[in-house]
């Protein structure tokens, strides 16, 4: 699930890559309980009268303890790592068999997008992260990501290019590629957007917009913070950065964004998927085969 926000992250190398035999479990477009698509419809503030379920909550107050209701139909993190993995294996393996070198184990890395899918999707949290980082990710975690990226990019020598597509072609047969399905990103893009303009989360958003003026920051939502051109920098992390997310931090702990803003977002959700519920158990079941298919034993 690729959030429409997430932590500033520094530009890495362009990884090379060679995609073949993604799982084609669903294309269709999300579409919303009264049938209009969702990637089109934007809900104005005043539509939204669905009760909070804040029972959907069941982590604390940790974002990257939450779950969003559209995950039970994503591949997990740890399959997507898992699944990867063994493609990179089965084409390190067909090239050898060529004669070619195949490509090289991939790297553990942290992923700078938090720790979990709604870790950093409302926004940054960490106060000791904050208070050293600002909006960037840690900084030996972003020294690993960049590595792992490097690695990825370099072409093994000698490597020849059409065995190496061969190669992926023949391990996408057995291990499709992880890619999550339209229909959920859909949902998950339109319910970000359509949540941060229900009317409990622009309350929220006032809230914390008060707080953070209060303390001489003028944003009116969180985003807009993570948007400031200031601090996107590269090369390091300004003072004016590291007090400005001190502050949000400070502030998410006195009015609850993350908390109200997820419990909006999971109403949606539940709604969509009730809607799109067909798909979904095919998208649902694709996955199963996918991951069961990337467990079975290696044939000798």
């Amino acid at each position: 699930m690729n959030s429409p926000r997430r932590i500033v992250k520094v530009a890495t190398p362009a990884l090379v890559a060679i995609a073949a035999g993604a799982v084609a479990v669903a294309t269709l477009t999300a579409r919303s309980p009264d049938g209009d698509d969702m990637t089109a419809r934007r809900a104005s503030p005043a539509e939204s009268t669905t009760p909070l379920i804040s029972e959907a909550v069941d982590g604390g107050d940790d974002p990257a303890s939450w779950s969003l209701p559209i995950e039970a139909y994503m591949f997990s993190r740890s399959q997507v790592h898992t699944m990867n993995s063994r493609r990179a294996a089965l084409m390190a393996d067909c090239a050898q068999r060529a004669g070619s070198p195949g490509p090289a184990p991939a790297l553990d890395a942290p992923d700078l997008d938090g720790r979990t899918e709604t870790d950093l999707r409302y926004g940054i949290h960490d106060a000791a992260l904050a208070a050293r980082r600002g909006y960037h990710p840690d900084a030996a975690d972003q020294q690993a990501h960049d590595r792992a990226i490097a690695a990825g990019a370099v072409v093994p020598a000698g490597a020849d290019g059409a065995v190496l597509r061969g190669c992926s072609d023949a391990a996408g047969v057995s291990v499709p590629a992880p890619v999550q399905a339209e229909v959920v990103e859909a949902i998950a893009r339109d319910s970000y957007a359509r949540s941060a303009k229900t009317p409990e989360v622009t309350a929220v958003f006032a809230r914390w917009s008060a707080c953070m003026k209060a303390k001489g920051y003028s944003y009116a939502r969180p985003m807009d913070v993570n948007d400031d051109p200031r601090f996107h920098d590269r090369d390091g992390v300004r003072d004016v950065e590291i007090a400005t997310a001190t502050a949000d931090v400070a502030c998410r702990r006195r009015v609850p964004v993350a908390k109200v803003w997820f419990e909006a977002e999971s109403v949606l959700q539940t709604e969509a998927i009730k809607a799109n519920q067909g798909v979904l158990d095919t998208v649902r079941a694709g996955i199963e085969e996918a991951v069961g298919r990337a467990a079975a034993p290696k044939a000798s």
